[in-house]
């Protein structure tokens, strides 16, 4: 009886994991039209003021979050819309906020391994934007990422804020499924017999840009 119990409230506690994530449904890399030409007169990010997050989890158990950096960024906006841009991520500063010692720098390392990230054979990520649209008042950005020199396409919801010369492009928290692009780490979908010890497919992320003209 106290096994059927475990067993439920383990499956209860994975189906609340499950049911806070936004995942965002990844296609094949869709064709880009146009892209920043003149970086004078686009709005270029501060990556000091930037901020890329992340949050991982197992099944059961709250996971780990951080941060990432943005190495360069660029983008035009027009008319309350993201034309084009680019932005890249130094993936070697993968950062976990929520450990300290040498728990923080085991998982740091380990996500940075061959076996996750590799950040050694692919020191850095990108997101090229294709298009973006206003739907029922909100920015919905698309474009392709590229992880572990895998690219697909991703559909991300945002607000943009525009001040003068400075502007705001801040997302919603998205998740993105890290076996689309090579992780299989401790996945369930290719690792059997895991139980506990498995790691969840989805990454959240969300993002805060600043840049100025």
């Amino acid at each position: 009886m106290k096994k059927l119990i475990l067993s439920l409230a383990v499956v209860a506690i994975a189906l609340t994991s499950c049911k806070g994530e936004k995942k965002v449904e990844t296609k094949e890399e869709v064709k880009v039209e146009e892209k920043v030409t003149n970086p004078i007169s686009s709005f270029n990010v501060n990556v000091a003021e930037s901020t890329v997050t992340w949050k991982g989890a197992h099944p059961v158990g709250e996971g780990h979050n951080g941060t990432v950096s943005i190495e360069k960024g660029v983008f035009n906006v027009e008319n309350g819309t993201v034309k084009a841009g680019e932005f890249t991520l130094d993936m070697n500063t993968i950062n976990c906020a929520d450990l300290e010692g040498e728990k923080k720098a085991g998982l740091e390392g380990h996500l940075k391994a061959a076996d996750f990230f590799d950040v050694a054979k692919f020191p850095s990520a990108k997101f090229v934007i294709a298009s973006s649209e206003v739907k029922e008042g909100k920015l919905h950005i698309t474009g392709n990422l590229t992880i572990k020199d895998v690219t697909k396409s991703i559909t991300i919801p945002a607000t943009l804020t525009e001040e003068g010369n400075d502007v705001t492009l801040k997302s919603e928290t998205f998740g993105v499924d890290r076996t689309d692009f090579g992780v299989q780490y401790k996945s369930g979908k290719f690792f059997d017999n895991l139980k506990d010890k498995a790691i969840n497919d989805i990454i959240e992320f969300s993002f805060d840009i600043k840049a100025r003209k």
